[in-house]
């Protein structure tokens, strides 16, 4: 790869000319997990523009399709693996349930807690919204070789691990 820069190595440049005695350093590899997790996120949320479902809907019917059958899960559960606040969630299911792609049901083990199972319509629908996310993902780490690849996804697993992931 040729010698590039991008916006870290600008905002790095700027700060050694205005505070030279801050350490940037970790912001060459920390300042570019930010950003690239940005973009990487508004394009599944591209990739996903044709199903008719946002991001945060598809890491919903994603967490409870993958759980297995019967497909339902608990609000906590939910919780336990979406990356969004009780709220959020409360909202998004009601929305999910309204598109139809959702039932709310008792859990028959323990009333008091409403299930979010999969209608036929959002099993459906998370098949083939999930192959295209998928299918993004593989395009942008396209950019790597098979080697660069499996030592970035070490290194960054290691970096999760260590927050306590």
């Amino acid at each position: 790869m040729k010698d590039q820069t991008d916006i870290i190595d600008k905002l790095i440049s700027e700060w050694n000319l205005e505070r030279p005695e801050l350490n940037v350093e970790a912001m060459q590899v920390v300042g570019r997990i930010i950003k690239l997790g940005k973009i990487l996120e508004k394009r599944a949320g591209s990739s996903l523009k044709e199903t008719g479902i946002y991001y945060t809907d598809l890491d919903v019917l994603a967490t409870i399709r993958r759980s297995g059958k019967p497909y339902e899960l608990s609000p906590k559960q939910l919780m336990e693996s979406v990356l969004i606040t009780s709220g959020a969630m409360t909202a998004l299911l009601n929305r999910l349930t309204k598109l139809e792609l959702i039932y709310r049901v008792p859990d028959k083990r323990d009333g008091r807690i409403i299930l979010a199972g999969l209608t036929d319509k959002g099993k459906k629908l998370i098949d083939e919204a999930i192959e295209i996310r998928f299918n993004e993902a593989q395009e942008s780490v396209e950019v790597l070789s098979d080697s660069e690849f499996k030592n970035l996804s070490i290194l960054l697993k290691k970096m999760l691990v260590s927050f306590g992931d």
